[in-house]
């Protein structure tokens, strides 16, 4: 795992890695995330080894704007309502994906939907707009472990593991937030799953 200071941090390196398929910590509005290419299947599967996550668990992404989501998933004028009003933000939708998206296993989940948040954390908005596709954002920990805010933590926890992240950004230590809201959205109606850091109620 090669620890880059945020002083020091080359966006364009960044992306040229995510190109190559490598897995990267960094810095969200909420805790300290672990991501990669959301559209390369072979890393997407590195990041359930690094996680130890169960492959029936779904990982969320991020973009920088709505535009590059809507080639995934089925929009709607709630969807566009809530847009506005939370993103960019700690809010994350469940919502249907496109019936002709291809992403990989872990994207897409079992029911055929994606989550995704529109960030608002400013090194990570640079890395999705350079990138120009989604990001995974799953919790920078191991699986069922606590959402974590410095760099020496993250270190300690993925240090002597078989499977370790390639880089790790270090923005120093974060404000501890709660993690992003979770709604998942149906014919106009949401269902909280998780609620955290934005408060959202009933219909919409």
């Amino acid at each position: 795992m090669q620890i880059i200071q945020s002083p020091q941090l080359n966006i364009q390196s960044i992306v040229e890695s995510l190109k190559q398929g490598k897995t990267i910590v960094y810095p969200t509005e909420t805790c300290y995330g672990l991501g990669c290419d959301a559209t390369n299947a072979q890393a997407v599967e590195q990041i359930y080894r690094i996680k130890q996550r169960p492959e029936k668990k779904s990982l969320l992404v991020i973009a920088s704007d709505i535009e590059i989501m809507k080639q995934y998933i089925e929009w709607s004028d709630t969807l566009d309502s809530i847009s506005k009003k939370y993103w960019p933000g700690p809010l994350t939708v469940i919502v249907p994906a496109k019936n002709e998206v291809i992403l990989p296993k872990g994207i897409i989940s079992d029911e055929g939907t994606i989550a995704f948040r529109i960030t608002s954390h400013p090194a990570a908005r640079e890395i999705c707009s350079l990138f120009g596709l989604p990001l995974v954002s799953t919790s920078a920990n191991i699986s069922g472990g606590e959402n974590l805010y410095t760099s020496s933590d993250i270190v300690k926890i993925f240090g002597n593991e078989k499977y370790q992240p390639d880089y790790l950004i270090d923005a120093g230590e974060l404000v501890k937030q709660k993690p992003s809201t979770i709604i998942a959205l149906k014919n106009g109606k949401i269902k909280v799953i998780r609620q955290g850091e934005v408060e959202i109620l009933g219909e919409y």
